[in-house]
C-alpha cells in the first residue's frame, strides 16, 4: 500500500484513494462530501464513461429515436436542433438508458446482441476511464493545486479486472497510485439494495460470461424464447446473483489495500471522521 501505517496516512500531505463496492453503499456520498470541501479532487469513473468515452454513443441513440418523429427528423435534417446528453455526477440516467435491458422489444428491451454490444462498449470504457486516473491527478495537483484526490469507481470495477492476477493491469496502476478502499455491505444491506432494485429495475453492466450464463439459465426456467423475456424480469432476476457473484472480486481486489464497512461509512459526518476510518482501517490492516 502507498501508505506503510495509519500515522503516515494521518501525516501525508497527499491523500490518495479509490473507492469500490457495490453501488448503494455510500461511495459517491464519501467522494462528494470531500469534494466540497474544497481541498479534495473527485474523479467520477461513470461519468468519465457517459462523457468522454460512450458520449457520442448516447447522443447517437437519441438522435436514432429523434429520426423516427417526423417533427424532429425534419429539425435535425437541417441542423436546426442540437441532441445531446446532460450527464452529470448525480444524474447517471443517459448512460443507464444506453446500455438498455435485453428482451422483448415490445417491452422496451434490446435484441440479446445489440445488449451484449453495448456491454462490450462500456466494458472498454471502464477500463479506459479507469486507466485515466493518473491522468486526472496529474491534472488536480498541477492545474486546481488540489491536494487530495478521491477517485469513485463504478459498481462494476470487479467485473472488468481480474483480481485474482497479481499482474492485473488495472489493478496494478490504482495500486501504484491510490490507496484502494472497499466499502463492505453486510448480508442486511445486500437484501435492501435487493429490494430497492427490485422496486426500481436499472440497467446495469455484467461479465460477459456470467451474463451469458444468467441468460440461457433464466429463459430455460421460464420456459421463454429471447423475444418473449420481459427485460424488467430478467433483470430482476439476474440481480441478486450479480450481487453474490462480485462479492468474492470485491474481497480478492480488497487484500490490496483496506475494507471498511458499509456501517461505519454511514456514521462519517466530516472528511475528519473519513480520515479517522481509514487510519482504523490501516492499522486492522496491520494486525
Amino acid at each position: 500500500m502507498i501508505y506503510r501505517n495509519a500515522d503516515d496516512w494521518r501525516a501525508t500531505a497527499a491523500r490518495r484513494i479509490v473507492l469500490f463496492g457495490m453501488s448503494g453503499l455510500g461511495k459517491t456520498y464519501l467522494a462528494t462530501m470531500l469534494r466540497e470541501t474544497g481541498d479534495w479532487f473527485h474523479y467520477s469513473v461513470d461519468y468519465r464513461i457517459g462523457t468522454r468515452y460512450m458520449g457520442e454513443y448516447i447522443a447517437d441513440n437519441f438522435k436514432r429515436e429523434a429520426m423516427k418523429v417526423p417533427f424532429l427528423r425534419e429539425l435535425l435534417m437541417s441542423d436546426s436542433v442540437y441532441i445531446a446528453s446532460n450527464i452529470t455526477f448525480d444524474n447517471l440516467a443517459p448512460l443507464s438508458t444506453y446500455l438498455g435491458k435485453p428482451g422483448s422489444p415490445s417491452r422496451g428491451g434490446l435484441p440479446f446482441d445489440d445488449y451484449c454490444r453495448r456491454q462490450n462498449q462500456h466494458r472498454r470504457a471502464e477500463i479506459a476511464s479507469l486507466l485515466d486516473t493518473r491522468h486526472f491527478m496529474d491534472r488536480a495537483r498541477e492545474i486546481y493545486a488540489l491536494p487530495h484526490f478521491v477517485c469513485d469507481s463504478g459498481g462494476s470495477i470487479c467485473e472488468v479486472v481480474d483480481p485474482d492476477n497479481p499482474d492485473d493491469p488495472v489493478l496494478e496502476a490504482l495500486e501504484r497510485d491510490l490507496l484502494m478502499v472497499w466499502i463492505k455491505g453486510s448480508d442486511d444491506h445486500t437484501a435492501e439494495l435487493v429490494r430497492r432494485f427490485d422496486r426500481a429495475p436499472k440497467p446495469m453492466y455484467y461479465q460477459p460470461q456470467f451474463l451469458e450464463r444468467a441468460w440461457i439459465a433464466y429463459r430455460v426456467e421460464k420456459g421463454l424464447e429471447a423475444e418473449q423475456v420481459n427485460p424488467d424480469d430478467f433483470i430482476r432476476w439476474t440481480y441478486a446473483r450479480a450481487l453474490a457473484h462480485r462479492q468474492p472480486r470485491y474481497e480478492a481486489m480488497a487484500r490490496r489495500g483496506v475494507t471498511i464497512l458499509a456501517e461505519e461509512v454511514a456514521q462519517i459526518r466530516t472528511p475528519a471522521d473519513f480520515t479517522d476510518l481509514i487510519a482504523t482501517a490501516i492499522a486492522r490492516k496491520d494486525i
